[in-house]
């Protein structure tokens, strides 16, 4: 069985604000296996977004312990790779240079990189595009910019927080099949948060599903369907009882 990359025990978050504590987050404990693809589902304001910012150093945790190949988290690392929905490019910057963006930020060596920022480039079907500017691209190019950057230093976890949920439809499902094909070729692991439970299924080797505020891990969910997976399994029977599963949680709550 392959180690666990990130390792989350117990954690808790609590925040402090003027009407008193509001717990986000309660006794989260969730593992990600080296080379696993793991996504989380969950309602709007159950804290799915708080506990990527905690995994990647960005928050303390007001209780409990996340470790990082054994390693615990206490502030941003050079190892994690993080991509938000919004690509967040600097528009003076070309393709190529908002990719090497870590590199220049840590120092890693720039002329080393350049070969391996356009390999990656290529891989993500933007080879040709390294000298425009993002408000040259389309919404999706630019989240591809965006995932090449947060794969440029080679890190150990790649977080991924609603990377697609601003772009159309057609757009999305393009990125989704994308993403697949990246993640087959380098096998990353990868935390992705999702609204979208279709979305999750498609992607994911494990969905884990969060309560309503304060979040908690209510069920983990496997996902057996082989790779790689067309759009076309989406109306597949096991595809759709899965999703059924998952949503079942939802719906559950909305009725009662």
């Amino acid at each position: 069985m392959a180690p666990d990359v990130i390792a989350v025990k117990d954690v808790g978050k609590e925040y402090q604000t003027p009407r008193g504590s509001v717990l986000a987050l309660d006794a989260i404990d969730l593992t990600v296996a080296e080379g696993e693809f793991v996504a989380i589902v969950g309602p709007s304001g159950c804290g799915k977004s708080t506990l990527l910012k905690i995994l990647a150093g960005l928050l303390a945790t007001t209780r409990g312990e996340v470790r990082l190949r054994g390693v615990p988290v206490v502030g941003p690392r050079r190892d994690i790779g993080v991509v938000f929905q919004s690509p967040v490019l600097f528009p003076w910057r070309t393709v190529l240079d908002n990719v090497l963006l870590p590199v220049d930020v840590q120092h890693l060596g720039r002329a080393e990189n350049v070969s391996r920022a356009l390999g990656l480039l290529a891989l993500v079907g933007l080879a040709g595009f390294e000298r425009h500017y993002p408000w040259e691209l389309s919404g999706g190019m630019q989240q591809r910019v965006a995932i090449t950057r947060a794969l440029i230093h080679n890190p150990a976890m790649l977080l991924m927080d609603e990377p697609f949920g601003a772009l159309d439809a057609l757009t999305r499902e393009s990125m989704n099949l994308e993403l697949q094909r990246i993640w087959l070729k380098r096998r990353e692991t990868v935390l992705f948060i999702t609204h979208s439970i279709s979305e999750a299924v498609f992607l994911a080797d494990r969905v884990l599903v969060m309560t309503a505020r304060p979040g908690r891990i209510l069920e983990e969910v496997p996902v057996k369907i082989a790779r790689p997976r067309s759009l076309d399994v989406m109306v597949a029977a096991e595809f759709g009882s899965i999703v059924k599963r998952i949503r079942a949680h939802f719906t559950a709550r909305m009725g009662s």
